[in-house]
């Protein structure tokens, strides 16, 4: 459930680092806080990065090292000065007490922060993400409290983080949950592969809608047209030489790439004899 608010994007790179924060908790610690950093635009707000922060929690109070974050913020802002803090993480599938005291530190730090829980113990079975954004309730003048409102969540990616849960989709099929990473060459046939069986999707869609068993979409039409329209055109002949031409380069660097390494080697054992 979700109100009018920001979409809240999260990369996948996010969750892993919450994951292995969890998973190096402290002995006795019941969960771990963290800095969420990214960047906001008009109607959402994109979660990049994140680090854990220290913090000692008890039924009665809890203590966080504020300096230990704000360092940590600096140094990100060395390596990534685009990324801004913009809210706070926790693990676990409640929102408790405590979580409104810690959600008042990263209101000084950041306007109307994000608060984003994820549920590292499966307590639903599943990791139940989700992101919420605080409101103030109450009479003016006397007992004021703070709601967190739900937020929308979607998961985005960059192509490089793509590969990264390509592999870690593998894992789920393999036995003992490990699987190695792959060769260019099969990453290349995957690809091909991929690409194959969209066409041969595409191809199946446009039978169907000349033979009148599926009614023709013109959204998917012009996407179609805009990828056609992409496609260079250039012969078979053009496009052999051109493949034969640039297979002769990369067979060359590598042959001198190997011949280089061999040198190398052949030189340090020349200089320990």
């Amino acid at each position: 459930m979700s109100v009018y608010g920001p979409v809240v994007k999260i990369h996948p790179v996010v969750l892993a680092s919450i994951a292995d924060s969890y998973e190096r908790r402290n002995e006795g610690a019941s969960r771990v806080i963290g800095t969420l950093l990214g960047t906001i635009d008009k109607h959402t707000v994109e979660v990049t990065n994140c680090f854990s922060v220290p913090h000692n929690e008890s039924e009665d109070e809890v203590a966080v090292d504020m300096e230990f974050a704000k360092n940590m913020y600096e140094l990100h802002k060395k390596v990534s000065p685009s990324e801004v803090i913009i809210g706070w993480y926790a693990t676990g599938y409640d929102i408790t007490e405590h979580s409104v005291l810690i959600h008042e530190y990263y209101s000084r730090e950041a306007q109307n922060p994000i608060h984003l829980t994820v549920d590292t113990a499966l307590q639903s079975g599943k990791m139940n993400i989700r992101a919420y954004v605080s409101a103030q309730m109450g009479v003016p003048g006397k007992t004021v409290g703070v709601m967190f409102t739900p937020l929308t969540v979607k998961y985005i990616y960059y192509d490089t983080e793509r590969i990264g849960v390509d592999l870690l989709q593998r894992t789920r099929a393999s036995p003992n949950r490990t699987n190695g990473l792959t060769s260019d060459l099969e990453q290349v046939g995957a690809a091909a592969a991929r690409v194959q069986d969209m066409l041969a999707t595409v191809l199946t869609y446009i039978e169907d809608v000349l033979s009148g068993k599926v009614m023709a979409d013109n959204s998917v039409g012009r996407f179609l047209t805009d990828l056609v329209n992409k496609v260079p055109k250039i012969s078979a002949e053009d496009f052999e030489t051109m493949l034969n031409s640039n297979i002769n380069d990369l067979l060359m660097v590598t042959y001198l790439a190997n011949l280089t390494q061999a040198q190398i080697s052949l030189n340090e054992k020349l200089v320990v004899l």
